[in-house]
């Protein structure tokens, strides 16, 4: 029974939000679900947060590699979820939006959380320059040509990239730098970005089709268990 009932969840629930597409008078019916589905995800996060102290405390009190690092993480994450819960500093009391201007909440998102995004963000350049380096090298026809599109893509959103072409005739204004990174952009690009689409589509559909007709199975642990 430990089997059967998960499938059984499983494709009741997934036939229904099928036709609660198809089926307009059981449209509601979805959006009821959809609202569980919320409901459930709500007590997920207590269960990640739960884990996330779990883990840290265990390293804490075992003194495994890092460990300081732990103590930097659990008192965060526990500073965050009481300035949140309780609107520490809230103008508007605890009724009041939990990012209300002024709040303690608001104060460590702002000078913490903010100012450390950045700062991975900008690291996080380096390494994009030394992917793109070893990406961009013309080592054959397909290579040559995204370092050719890269580059004029890059140039198109520059001043120094409309200053190259700006002498070019009303007749070529395609050729200018920044009209060929427009179209770069807006047509094998974009039909690059929906051919990814449709075949994520497909890949989604076929594997709910194989949850939904209980042929995958993974979710369940091994199946010889």
């Amino acid at each position: 029974m430990k089997r059967e009932v998960p499938l059984f969840i499983t494709v009741f629930v997934g036939l229904l939000l099928i036709f609660s597409v198809f089926i307009p008078p059981m449209e509601s019916l979805g959006e009821n679900f959809t609202l569980f589905f919320d409901i459930i995800a709500v007590f997920a996060f207590f269960l990640g947060g739960g884990n996330l102290l779990r883990v840290h405390i265990t390293k804490l009190a075992q003194r495994k590699r890092d460990w300081p690092y732990s103590i930097a993480t659990a008192a965060g994450f526990l500073l965050v979820l009481v300035a949140g819960l309780f609107k520490i500093g809230n103008p508007g009391t605890i009724a009041a939006s939990v990012n209300a201007e002024g709040s303690l909440f608001a104060a460590i998102y702002t000078n913490v959380f903010s100012p450390l995004g950045s700062t991975m963000y900008a690291l996080l350049a380096f390494y994009v320059a030394s992917a793109s380096y070893r990406a961009f090298r013309a080592k054959n026809r397909e290579a040559t040509i995204l370092l050719v599109a890269a580059f004029i893509i890059l140039l198109g959103s520059t001043p120094f990239g409309t200053m190259l072409t700006s002498w070019l005739p009303p007749g070529l204004s395609i050729m200018e730098i920044p009209n060929l990174a427009v179209w770069i952009m807006s047509s094998p690009n974009l039909a690059g970005q929906r051919a990814i689409m449709i075949g994520v589509g497909l890949g989604v559909v076929s594997m709910s089709l194989r949850l939904i007709l209980g042929i995958e199975r993974s979710y369940l642990g091994d199946d010889n268990a």
